[in-house]
């Protein structure tokens, strides 16, 4: 939107137009009017950080840091000179002015996507956070009855005209303002005003400068209930100077920010029910900072680099004061390795749906199956694992098996008698399952599985589809063999780093079908490799 017209303007919004020629050095408009400004170049974004000359070229230049920091050149020096500074060393660039593009208002937007095709785009439905609105009811379908504006990719650059929202579209609810040219949230809040039913707001892809007294905008937001704000630079520290402006915010999705260390919400937040802080490189011991939410019923902290959480008001089989609302925890694709932190989240009061994909949770056979059932007989309240129902019949099943898995130690270390403390430590929930069930009789206790069974040898055969000219290479390797030796092995062989190796594998069984080999630490027998199979092997 908004490109230079033919008579070689370029619109600024907020009423600047500046010529794109040579007459340049003669515009009104200086730098500090253009300073933080966003624009459009090629499909990008970016921020203007200087406008002016730059020697010994001629003209006016734009000194723009991209969003996308391998579109840039530099870190906004030239020969020397400092004009700027970048995040990132190459994250600058200088760009005529003719070559941007600083958007359009807010209604022009409006207008340019629903009146282009009014009957396929008044037809569409918005999902934000998982919720989606539907036209229902409205049997007028006009731009002044939309229920949902999506804006998303548009260079909206500000509110336009005072007041002229609140009578073009007046029953918005959810808006979807990602990726557009908005540089602060004064104007997200000048837009948000003028619409009095808004209950959900996407502005993901953004970058905003808060603004001096963030309170004085809550009239703004005062219905906002779902706010998403992935990919956009925040800290923690920077939310939490914001949520005041977000009274009654129950939904707050915050992945790909900058947050890294949390900080206790004093006093906002405060109505929070929802709240995502995936692929955000966490300090794990300031996660506890936000256990005193006291709404704070699901909890994402998936991607998050988490390998422990401790409840230390708690001892072990006991309760803990921290995320008493809290019903849904996802820890997906962390570092999880250790058990005991199983036992530190059956503390939580309320947690009834967890997910805990990809992490390095391993049971003694190395077989995920026996892995979900441990984590079921610990978590004695669980419904949901892992996105799947857990059936009575299930988790009578998982806590029968964690007995007997466990018997022979629970013997040893007093059984009926004085149990150790160590035990107890270990298996929190053991003696509770004891009485739902009884002691396990000592001929039903599970054994270790049979030597002969753990060394079984499999004849693999690794073929190599990066490099045709390599031959297959055919090895006997024992069921019980992990994929990190494994691939310590393919290194000897082919002197490739293991970590840039990438394994995968068919079987006869399943012709043309390719099954991922995506944890180093899991056995060939966990991945149901078998005698006769193929392991592709591919490296970067």
């Amino acid at each position: 939107m908004s490109k230079c017209d033919r008579s070689g303007e370029v619109k600024l919004g907020d009423g600047y137009t500046a010529t794109a020629t040579a007459s340049n050095a003669s515009m009104a408009l200086d730098q500090t009017e253009l300073v933080g400004k966003r624009v459009s170049c090629g499909g990008e974004r970016a921020t203007v950080w200087y406008f002016g000359p730059v020697p010994p070229t001629t003209g006016l230049w734009l000194g723009v840091e991209w969003d996308n920091p391998e579109r840039g050149k530099h870190d906004g020096s030239h020969e020397g000179v400092q004009y700027f500074t970048c995040r990132h060393p190459t994250g600058g660039s200088f760009v005529r002015l003719a070559k941007v593009s600083f958007g359009v208002d807010y209604l022009t937007a409006v207008r340019q996507v629903y009146e282009i095709n009014s009957q396929e785009v008044l037809s569409e439905e918005i999902s934000i956070s998982k919720k989606q609105l539907e036209w229902g009811s409205i049997k007028e379908r006009g731009i002044d009855n939309l229920p949902t504006v999506l804006l998303s990719r548009c260079e909206v650059n500000g509110p336009g005209a005072d007041g002229k929202i609140r009578t073009t579209t007046p029953n918005v609810e959810w808006l979807d303002l990602s990726g557009t040219l908005l540089s602060c949230w004064e104007d997200v809040a000048t837009i948000c005003l003028q619409l009095h039913r808004l209950e959900g707001l996407q502005l993901s892809y953004n970058r905003l400068s808060l603004p001096p007294d963030p309170s004085a905008l809550c009239q703004a937001f005062s219905a906002l209930k779902v706010l998403v704000l992935n990919s956009c630079e925040l800290t923690w520290k920077q939310v939490l100077e914001c949520a005041s402006m977000w009274p009654q915010l129950e939904d707050l999705c915050l992945e790909e920010n900058d947050i890294t260390e949390l900080q206790r919400p004093e006093g906002l937040l405060q109505s929070l029910k929802s709240l995502n802080l995936s692929s955000n490189p966490l300090v794990q011991d300031s996660v506890l900072s936000i256990s005193a939410l006291p709404r704070l019923e699901q909890l994402n902290l998936s991607k998050t680099g988490l390998s422990v959480i401790r409840f230390k008001d708690a001892a072990p089989g006991f309760q803990t004061a921290m995320f008493s609302a809290l019903t849904t925890l996802n820890l997906d694709y962390n570092n999880i390795s250790e058990w005991f932190v199983v036992d530190e989240l059956a503390k939580l009061p309320s947690l009834v749906k967890f997910s805990c994909r990809s992490n390095r949770l391993v049971s003694r056979d190395g077989n995920q199956k026996t892995a979900n059932q441990i984590l079921i007989a610990k978590l004695g309240q669980l419904v949901v694992l892992n996105g799947s129902e857990i059936h009575a019949e299930d988790r009578r099943g998982a806590e029968l098996d964690y007995i007997k898995m466990f018997g022979e130690e629970w013997l040893k270390a007093g059984g009926q008698n004085q149990l150790s403390s160590q035990f107890i430590c270990q298996h929190p929930r053991y003696q509770a399952l004891i009485k739902k069930y009884g002691a396990p009789e000592e001929g039903e206790l599970k054994k270790p599985e049979p030597f002969a069974l753990k060394n079984q040898l499999l004849k693999i055969t690794f073929v190599f589809p990066n490099d045709a000219n390599r031959q297959p290479i055919e090895k006997k390797l024992p069921a019980s063999m992990v994929v990190q030796k494994v691939k310590g092995l393919l290194y000897r062989l082919l002197k490739v780093p293991a970590a840039d190796l990438r394994l995968t594998y068919t079987s006869s069984k399943m012709v043309g079908t390719e099954f991922e080999i995506d944890s180093d630490l899991k056995t060939l027998q966990f991945y149901s490799i078998e005698d006769g199979d193929q392991v592709l092997v591919r490296w970067s």
